[in-house]
């Protein structure tokens, strides 16, 4: 069989090419042609395909995400925004985060272990190429609904896949989300964020510049698996009818992985690379086109010099090879002998596989033959850009006019009773210690928060406590009701846990789940849940950082919920005065704090009680968000509060019964004059949250909310060991910790 070199290529402009099947389109092809000038070798069209495949590229989401940029607050906390691995945040005394969520959502589903643990490795290795230690990661997913069999395949397998990587990477599990819905039946989410800190100088980028400079692959040999791996995988919907849409998923190996980390933390102090970038969705097509890309000149590479696992890889398979814990450094020659002498310290295998050169081309070789000959902005950042249809749905009106206020309520206080067990029972309010039990949430020493706590906080320095707190939220259900306002809703839930808690919030990440961008009225989901979240943040003052698209999230014509997952990252000065969401010391007083208004539209309430979904989310008021978030830290840093929990998913009474079984303590409860006490426990309205105040600090924190203008109301006391709603009902907490605790064990057994 003749090597299709970039030669031959010109020579047989008529060979028919599988485009299709590498899931290009015919103009995408025909411009592929257009650039080369002929036809691309079979290598160029492998590298092309992965790199402007929906994940990789963009290509339908672009033209909304510049938002991000243009609507960007004024920051000086931001060092490095969108557009690099991932982004990084100062917080102070000199020490840098850097932090990012993406998917692995398709993957998982295919195969929910490996899926699951390979995302993991991914957003690790991205943290690592920023130039940071990974400190924690966290996982938001989601899943179809609770009693489906298949939920039974892919919940425990996804577990088991971040719990085994992270837990051998000893790495701290901190937070994250579990949530069901039907709608993510045959397509969950898994969703990935990892945290890594690094001083301000220790900051890397992914370029390669330097006219000689070697390109070292380091880290495990490249193999079959994934190849096409995510990002053709999550470039289209899954439709059992194609197979070829189901490459092999990527195998992690957390022992490599571990190996790479301090590895390459050394390679770093030692200050031995000029620009660094790790392998993940298009593997070397990625990252040899974007170092090049970023970089001042060209690169060549001799691909036959890669090391593999098997031999009977084709060139095209290498390049499209997605096989983990691979990471590629642009090294100055002096330098290459001591990088590879700490690669073999380390036992992880090193080879140089090419060069910068002083070109303006990416140019790949096999065995001295030519196979690749590209500009590599056009494979890395020159993609295909669709200003796709956008349309709001005929039915987005009538799913608002389905107002949730209609529903029948309880009628006694023995039936809101009844409805308290109920929905605080319910898979998506149960307690998820069944999952969070199965992660190492302390290893390191120095995690001070994790689930179920508001947001999971980690000690950045062991000398002064500073830490970083770090939220993710995302109400599929609000968003499907209003896209615009559940994006900022999202924003809005995570700000506020990470508030509560004691942190500043300074930037966000984002992971945005959407369905098919081919169909207009998923089109307008995501144009408008971008929209708001580009809003919110400019509100709020906290840029987006960097995040991921995950589109095609749908099975046949079925598309989930729009769930924007939004990922807020917050500094605390000492991690001593942080704030912990258990009702620990009886007689304290309880403040609600915010406005309750009747709002049930999307809530836990009308699902659990109802199966229903209509009506309109709770209202947004980001300034209020602000403000309660000012005075949460505050109350924290001078000691007014003990405890504080957000009000989200379930209303009040849920976040009083969380930090009730958190601290073991009861509560007593007073409706206020005038209030229906029915919606005083199950309205979802944002901007509040529950604090369990000192009597001797009640003064003091009442002054400061009023002086403020944050409504403030006395609701009751933490005493016993019941929770008891005066004249309507009370709940022993034994009572009430059976079922929580009970129901995910019990779906799952």
């Amino acid at each position: 069989m003749t090597l299709d070199t970039t030669k031959h290529a010109a020579q047989t402009p008529d060979t028919a090419q599988p485009w299709a099947e590498l899931g290009l389109k015919q103009d995408e092809y025909e411009r592929i042609r257009a650039i080369l000038g002929r036809r691309p070798t079979g290598a160029e069209l492998a590298m092309y395909s992965v790199m402007w495949s929906e994940h990789c590229s963009y290509k339908s989401s672009k033209v909304h995400l510049r938002q991000f940029g243009e609507k960007a607050p004024e920051t000086d906390a931001l060092l490095v925004g969108i557009g690099e691995n991932a982004g990084v945040v100062d917080v102070g005394q000199g020490y840098a985060v850097t932090f990012k969520v993406e998917s692995h959502n398709h993957p998982s589903y295919v195969e929910p272990y490996q899926g699951a643990a390979t995302g993991v490795g991914g957003i690790v290795r991205d943290i690592l190429a920023m130039g940071a230690r990974p400190v924690a990661v966290m996982d938001p997913l989601r899943f179809g609904a609770a009693d489906h069999p298949d939920t039974k395949r892919v919940l425990p397998g996804v577990v088991a896949g971040i719990g085994g990587y992270g837990n051998c990477l000893g790495l701290p599990n901190i937070g994250g989300e579990v949530v069901f819905d039907a709608c993510y039946q045959g397509n969950p989410l898994v969703n990935a964020l990892c945290v890594g800190v690094m001083k301000h100088e220790d900051i890397h980028l992914a370029k390669a510049s330097g006219t000689g400079n070697k390109v070292i692959l380091y880290g495990a040999r490249t193999g079959g698996d994934g190849i096409g791996g995510v990002s053709v995988l999550a470039s289209e919907t899954f439709d059992d009818s194609k197979p070829t849409k189901r490459p092999a998923v990527q195998v992690g190996d957390p022992f490599q992985e571990k190996l790479l980390i301090e590895c390459t933390l050394e390679i770093f102090k030692e200050d031995l690379v000029e620009g660094i970038q790790d392998l993940g969705g298009a593997g070397l097509s990625c990252a040899t086109s974007e170092l090049a890309s970023a970089g001042s000149g060209g690169m060549r590479v001799e691909l036959d010099t890669v090391p593999l696992r098997d031999s009977s890889l084709s060139p095209e398979e290498i390049l499209m090879s997605e096989s983990q814990e691979r990471m590629c450094a642009i090294v100055t020659p002096e330098k290459a002998d001591r990088f590879l002498e700490i690669c073999e310290k380390w036992d992880v295998i090193a080879t140089v596989i090419g060069e910068v050169t002083d070109g303006e081309r990416l140019e790949i070789f096999w065995h001295g033959e030519q196979i690749v000959d590209v500009p590599p902005r056009t494979v890395a950042h020159e993609g295909p850009v669709y200003e796709r249809p956008y349309a709001r749905p005929d039915w987005q009106d009538t799913l608002q006019a389905d107002d949730a206020g209609k529903l029948p309520r309880p009628a006694t206080g023995d039936e809101l009773r009844e409805q308290v067990l109920r929905v605080i029972s319910a898979p998506n309010q149960a307690s998820k210690s069944w999952v969070t039990d199965q992660y190492d949430r302390f290893v390191q020493g120095n995690t001070v928060l994790a689930q179920p706590e508001d947001s999971g906080m980690v000690r950045v320095d062991e000398e002064t406590g500073l830490g970083v707190a770090v939220a993710t939220d995302g109400n599929g259900r609000f968003a499907k009701l209003d896209p615009y306002a559940g994006a900022q809703l999202a924003l809005a839930e995570s700000y506020r846990n990470v508030a509560a808690s004691g942190a500043k919030p300074l930037a966000i990440s984002n992971c945005l789940n959407f369905g098919s961008p081919e169909d207009p009225a998923v089109m307008w989901q995501f144009a408008e849940a971008t929209r708001g979240l580009a809003d919110g943040c400019q509100t709020l003052g906290t840029p987006v950082t960097g995040g991921n698209v995950s589109l095609y999230n749908q099975t046949g014509e079925t598309a989930i919920h729009p769930t924007p997952v939004v990922a807020v990252l917050g500094v605390i000065d000492d991690v001593a005065r942080r704030t912990p969401m258990a009702f620990a010391e009886e007689g304290q007083l309880l403040y609600l704090l915010g406005d309750t208004a009747e709002e049930l539209g999307g809530s836990a309430w009308s699902q659990v009680i109802h199966d229903h979904l209509g009506g309109l989310p709770p209202k947004v008021d980001l300034e209020r968000e602000r403000l309660l978030a000012e005075i949460l830290i505050s109350a924290s840093r001078d000691g007014m509060v003990d405890a504080a929990h957000d009000l989200s998913d379930g209303g009040l009474i849920q976040a009083v019964t969380e930090s009730c079984l958190r601290g073991g303590k009861g509560a007593r409860i007073v409706v206020p004059d005038g209030t229906d006490p029915f919606v005083l426990l199950f309205s979802e309205s944002a901007g509040r949250a529950v604090v369990s105040v000192p009597r001797s600090e009640e003064i003091r924190f009442n002054d400061m909310c009023g002086a403020r203008g944050l409504p403030a109301t006395r609701i009751g006391v933490v005493d016993g060991e019941t929770i008891d709603v005066q004249g309507q009902f009370s709940i022993p907490l034994a009572e009430l910790r059976e079922p929580y605790e009970a129901t995910i064990p019990g779906l799952l057994a």
